[in-house]
């Protein structure tokens, strides 16, 4: 039943009725019955069926999101774990992304790098086995544009529609449904995903043809990794020159200085929580993906070049699993210097 039969029963069922033998209250009520079924099938019909892969530290809480939205979810991970707990929340467990991609309107995927979107798209057992016209696929990766392009040219063999659409937020992003999510892809299925997206986040940008939302996040990471080696170099700069850095913060937090990073990430310095909010060894792994685009255009980073040694340094030390903020370890050991000293 349609949208505009309903209405059509909605409005005939408060037009004037004539009495038929003392039958008119049932006949309303017939009518009534009518429209109610007619219209919780629409709804139904509207609550497309969601797969999600890849429940990490950020894929577990969006699939958490999209299944308290309401949407029936199947979910595929490598690991048992997460799987099992968002099963135990209403999550229907699936064996492999093609089982995944058969059984759903829209698939999301969450992985670490390109290498695993184009298995888990493309290979043995990938969604791209299990795939039909008409289903959507969106990416919440972080991967190389080239292959976002790659990729939904494949699928789009297959009439599988696709948005790479990566995310900025961070894991407490994640679990609050707040994301900034930049996508890049046909406008039709963005906008038939759309109340998909705004169950994980709260920014939903479109930004151009397939890739582009890609290249909307390797430009956010730019500006992250910027803004936590700054944060870094300023508060061990404080320290080492004889200020109390915490009021430091406090002065410059009002002025052109301000942001989200120095809003948000000194206290988790100055009480020496470096757990992961974004592990360092993504941030190193997002910032290879920006200097291997910009060398294929021919545009010079300096700066970007510069950060991704010193989160490269991270990895050797030992830190690939701390916070991307705690880059502070690496000017800390450059100065000589610990922030928390004294």
């Amino acid at each position: 039943m349609s949208h505009y039969q309903i209405l059509r029963i909605h409005s005939s069922i408060n037009k004037p009725k004539r009495k038929l033998a003392g039958r008119s209250k049932d006949i309303q009520s017939d009518l009534w019955n009518i429209t109610r079924i007619g219209f919780l099938h629409y709804e139904e019909k509207k609550m497309q069926k969601v797969g999600y892969i890849g429940l990490g530290l950020m894929g577990k809480s969006m699939a958490r999101n999209i299944l308290k939205a309401g949407f029936p979810l199947v979910v595929h991970n490598r690991s048992r774990e997460a799987v099992e707990e968002l099963s135990a929340e209403g999550a229907q467990p699936a064996a492999s992304p093609s089982d995944v991609a058969n059984q759903v309107d829209v698939v999301i995927t969450n992985l670490p790098d390109s290498p695993d979107v184009e298995q888990v798209a493309l290979g043995r057992a990938g969604i791209i086995e299990g795939a039909r016209k008409g289903l959507i696929f969106v990416d919440n990766s972080t991967i190389k544009p080239a292959t976002a392009r790659s990729v939904a040219e494949k699928l789009g063999e297959k009439g599988v529609s696709c948005l790479d659409a990566p995310v900025s937020g961070g894991d407490i992003g994640a679990q609050q449904g707040t994301l900034v999510i930049m996508v890049g892809g046909p406008i039709q299925a963005l906008e038939t995903v759309r109340p998909i997206l705004e169950a994980m986040g709260k920014t939903i940008t479109h930004v151009g043809e397939a890739g582009a939302g890609q290249i909307a996040k390797a430009a956010n990471q730019i500006m992250v990794a910027a803004q936590m080696v700054a944060l870094g170099e300023l508060l061990v700069f404080a320290r080492k020159s004889g200020a109390d850095p915490q009021k430091v913060v406090r002065a410059i937090q009002g002025g052109a200085a301000q942001c989200w990073t120095l809003d948000v990430k000194p206290q988790r310095l100055f009480a020496g929580n470096r757990e992961p909010g974004f592990k360092a060894y993504m941030q190193a792994k997002d910032l290879g993906i920006v200097l291997d685009t910009a060398r294929l255009y021919g545009i010079p980073l300096v700066s970007a070049s510069i950060h991704n040694q010193l989160f490269n340094a991270m990895l050797e030390m030992g830190m690939s699993e701390l916070d991307n903020s705690a880059v502070i370890g690496v000017v800390e050991a450059l100065a000589n210097i610990t922030l928390l000293e004294g």
